[in-house]
């Protein structure tokens, strides 16, 4: 096996557990780090088949991660639910979520066409092809549901930004002290955002992108279409500005999606996962500026935050 670099080895255990899931006569010829994650570690294996060819297939790797084995059994149980459904998932090859024969906790998946796309150019573009995907995965109703929600953002945990306008975000904190809202569950993804949703771009340009991939189901739950909803819409505002935060839920209404009736409960949801995003800016801001984002820096992200959170009280407070 040949490796993109020293970092993308895959140590002596993984690799003869993956070889015991290849077909005969298969080997593993290569693997490259791909880039992007936050929690695991990623790599794309290029396997040699018998007849000569090639083909792909992903390592998702969990080291020194807590809850290593409860993402992974998560993650295998949704691509197994999401296999025939439509949603254009990774297929399950392996899973092996309490490291019993690799070094480390880790799944084996089948490779998706595609890329990442988190530019400007094209965002008008590709803002309602996530909004009727994320519609397609809230249509999904599985015999068996996924565990319910969790939000794990309290008022006193929250961060407020340096500079931030403290009177806006002592409102939304004093929101998120409310009750949650009732709901109507739904299956929910749960980092739904252009991160996890791979892209086709043809070379005549944005507007004929298509989306050839969600990846990332490890954190599958049951619980308001809200809370999607609201995290693509952080993301958005933070990877391209608060008015694209703010127009991701009119692109979802407009795709069929259904959310709250109440401009109040809407802001419940939109502003949780704004204020979740606080604590967490630096480990946001990271993957997007290897990616090439380069001014998304900790301080440009924060004040973006900052933004976002004062426009959704301006417009549902």
């Amino acid at each position: 096996m040949t490796n993109h670099d020293e970092t993308a080895a895959v140590l002596p255990l993984t690799l003869a557990w993956v070889g015991r899931h290849l077909e005969v006569g298969e080997r593993v010829v290569r693997a490259e780090v791909l880039h992007g994650g936050i929690t695991a570690d990623m790599r794309r294996l290029t396997i040699g088949t018998r007849d000569g060819g090639t083909r792909y297939l992903v390592l998702r790797t969990f080291v020194n991660v807590e809850y290593a084995e409860d993402w992974l059994d998560r993650e295998a149980g949704a691509l197994a639910l999401l296999a025939g459904t439509g949603v254009p998932a990774p297929g399950l090859v392996a899973v092996d979520p309490t490291a019993a024969h690799c070094e480390y906790p880790s799944l084996l998946m089948t490779h998706l066409a595609g890329r990442t796309v988190l530019d400007d150019v094209g965002v008008e573009a590709r803002v309602p092809l996530l909004a009727r995907q994320l519609v397609a995965i809230h249509a999904l109703r599985p015999a068996e549901r996924p565990r319910e929600y969790v939000a794990l953002t309290t008022a006193d945990t929250v961060v407020t930004p340096k500079g931030a306008d403290a009177a806006a975000w002592a409102a939304a904190i004093d929101v998120i002290r409310r009750p949650a809202p009732p709901y109507e569950g739904r299956f929910l993804h749960r980092d739904f955002q252009p991160g996890n949703v791979l892209f086709d771009v043809p070379p005549s340009g944005p507007a004929g992108a298509r989306i050839t991939g969600v990846v990332d189901w490890a954190a599958t739950s049951w619980g308001p279409a809200d809370l999607d909803v609201a995290h693509c819409s952080t993301n958005l505002a933070l990877l391209h500005g608060p008015a694209w935060g703010l127009r991701f839920a009119e692109a979802y209404e407009e795709a069929g999606g259904v959310l709250a009736a109440a401009a109040s409960e809407r802001l419940y949801w939109q502003v949780r996962d704004g204020l979740a995003c606080s604590e967490e800016v630096r480990l946001v801001a990271q993957p997007w500026r290897a990616a090439g984002r380069t001014e998304l820096t900790t301080r440009a992200v924060e004040e973006r935050l900052d933004a976002y959170v004062t426009a959704l009280l301006d417009a549902l407070g």
